[in-house]
């Protein structure tokens, strides 16, 4: 198994937040997780990621149940805990502790067989901030049908 397929993505992400820096993160998964995460059976709508005594953690990310697990089956909700450097950690650790700074799921992978999230630690947007990501990209895309009518 080579390559990576995107299994989820936090689309508010970049809504909500400046992406201040990206972290690849393994997670330490229950059996009937990564079946349900492989089948595309995870959402990151709600998650973010807390520090917790020099642990990353995934918090509020919900992972479907798996059918065929049955009464082995994991609680969808359940705090997983996030694989990463001890110095990615702390350099993490230290930015939150700055106003208005937090840590984010970007998306959900599956690399050459395991399981990953993509995590940013992100700052969050004003109101006027996103009417102008909104505008920006409007005036885009207006720009582009301008351009492939007059081609």
């Amino acid at each position: 198994m080579t390559g990576t397929k995107v299994v989820a993505t936090n689309r508010k992400a970049k809504h909500e937040y400046f992406l201040l820096e990206a972290y690849e993160a393994g997670m330490v998964l229950q059996g009937s997780e990564i079946k349900s995460i492989r089948a595309g059976q995870i959402s990151l709508a709600q998650a973010y990621v807390s520090i917790d005594r020099g642990e990353a953690w995934l918090v509020n990310a919900h992972v479907a149940p798996y059918d065929e697990a049955g009464r082995d089956n994991h609680d969808p909700l359940r705090k997983r805990k996030l694989l990463l450097h001890q110095g990615e950690i702390r350099k993490m650790a230290d930015s939150v502790k700055q106003k208005g700074v937090t840590i984010v799921p970007v998306r959900g992978y599956l690399k050459d067989g395991r399981a990953k999230i993509e995590i940013a630690v992100a700052k969050g947007k004003k109101d006027y901030d996103k009417r102008a990501a909104i505008a920006k990209r409007d005036a885009e895309r207006e720009i582009e049908r301008q351009m492939s009518r007059r081609g």
